[in-house]
């Protein structure tokens, strides 16, 4: 009986063990069906062009005008009024003005006293871009044009630029005019507004959110710029798209946000193009090429870049060199001599939209032609020719230095060469008596 017993116990736990395997192996089939449709939910997850969905790639509002995107597709096909002017001196458009418009302000004969407030000597292009200013100063002071120049240093900060302006508007007999080079738009606005109600202001580069200036003059601008960069490299990689990188510097400033603005609408135009990433790098060459080695690193090619300055183009061209892969397909940077070397001793696809720096011989002859009483463009729109593939021989200089920008107009100049080449950029803040 015992026996028995023990028997049935013991058939009873071995039909259990089977019934409870033929259950999970029932059960299995589902938990696979599971984790596949988990692995798939996953993958539709991932964004499209996951770089537009950063932080860093959004575009401050108050410096984009869809208006102004569009005028500069406009100007960007208009050839020159006055084309047979000196392209510093050169106007896309008719918007003339003199000092006999502002009752304010008094025409006085020369020579004349500038007072220059500067965002800064910081990075190349306005270390060239002051280099170019500073001797056109030197060419009018020989003249008998102008007697003083005081440059002022912002040194990058708002906060000196600001207190510095307003020493200006303090000690009015100081300065016939002030030109100002404004650090960021928004923050310069009001101090820059307070400067027009003492003196007349000539502005260029980065503007300040106002129309006060008599004259605010510059290249077509960030617009322009994003443009040609954004659409050389759709262009370039045609229907089959591929993978692009997007370099910024910093936020906040007009005139790169509309670069970026212009780029990411030729982008978001255009789907075939995956935007891995929009990053700042603050001009700094170790953090530029930490960037591009780690986007390498994650989607293992980079078709194009994208850049809103370019004056890190190499860095980035080596960081490609150091992880052993092609160039980019399309390679946007600027005119600057190291970039074009480089372009041209690697055979690169590339395109250099530049912001020349002739702009800032431009700001001080504007500002001595208005208070001559002579007519000046009130917004004074220059030409901005594109370096490509056509034309790289002519702008570049292999007997300029690397930092050297090729558009800085300055060949019919007295020591130009010389003062390009041996750069020395302090003489020019002792111009005073």
């Amino acid at each position: 009986m015992k026996k028995s017993l023990l028997f049935v116990v013991s058939l009873i736990v071995v039909m259990a063990m089977v019934l409870t395997a033929c259950a999970q192996k029932a059960e299995a089939p589902e938990v696979e069906e599971t984790e596949e449709m988990v692995a798939e939910e996953v993958e539709e997850e991932i964004p499209e062009s996951p770089g537009l969905q950063m932080e860093s790639a959004e575009v401050a509002a108050q410096f984009f005008s869809m208006d102004d995107n569009n005028q500069s597709l406009v100007w960007m096909a208009n050839e020159p009024v006055n084309p047979d002017d000196p392209i510093y001196l050169q106007y896309l458009a008719e918007d003339p003005t003199s000092i006999a418009d502002y009752p304010q302000y008094e025409q006085k004969d020369g020579p004349y006293n500038i007072c220059f407030s500067n965002a800064g000597v910081n990075n190349p292009w306005r270390v060239v871009g002051y280099t170019t200013m500073g001797e056109q100063v030197i060419q009018l002071q020989n003249e008998g044009v102008i007697d003083n120049f005081y440059h002022i240093d912002a040194q990058g900060s708002d906060e000196k630029q600001i207190a510095d302006i307003e020493d200006i508007i303090s000690n009015p007999d100081q300065c016939d005019i002030l030109i100002v080079s404004p650090n960021t738009s928004e923050a310069l606005t009001p101090v820059i507004e307070q400067a027009c109600e003492v003196m007349p202001v000539v502005m260029f580069d980065r503007f300040a959110l106002t129309d006060c200036p008599v004259v605010s003059e510059r290249p077509i601008g960030g617009y322009a710029f994003g443009i040609a960069g954004a659409q050389f490299i759709v262009d370039t990689l045609g229907e089959e798209g591929g993978n692009v990188l997007a370099i910024r510097i910093l936020p906040g400033v007009d005139v790169l946000e509309q670069r970026w603005g212009a780029a990411r609408i030729i982008f978001e135009e255009n789907p075939q193009l995956n935007i891995i990433g929009v990053e700042f790098s603050g001009y700094d060459s170790f953090e530029v090429n930490t960037i591009v080695t780690d986007y390498l690193a994650r989607f293992g090619q980079i078709d194009a870049v994208w850049m809103d300055a370019g004056g890190t183009a190499v860095t980035i061209l080596e960081a490609f060199e150091d992880a052993g892969v092609d160039y980019p397909k399309a390679m946007v940077g600027e005119d600057q001599n190291d970039y074009l070397a480089f372009w041209k001793e690697n055979g690169l696809n590339a395109i250099a939209p530049t912001f020349p720096t002739y702009q800032w011989r431009t700001a001080i002859l504007a500002a001595v032609m208005f208070l001559q009483g002579e007519t000046v463009q009130h917004h004074w729109v220059l030409p901005q020719i594109p370096v490509t593939s056509e034309n790289l021989d002519y702008y570049y200089n292999p007997d300029m230095p690397p930092l050297h920008y090729a558009q800085c107009g300055a060949e019919d100049m007295v020591n130009y060469p010389d003062a390009w080449i041996n750069v020395n950029v302090a003489k020019y803040d002792n111009l005073n008596d």
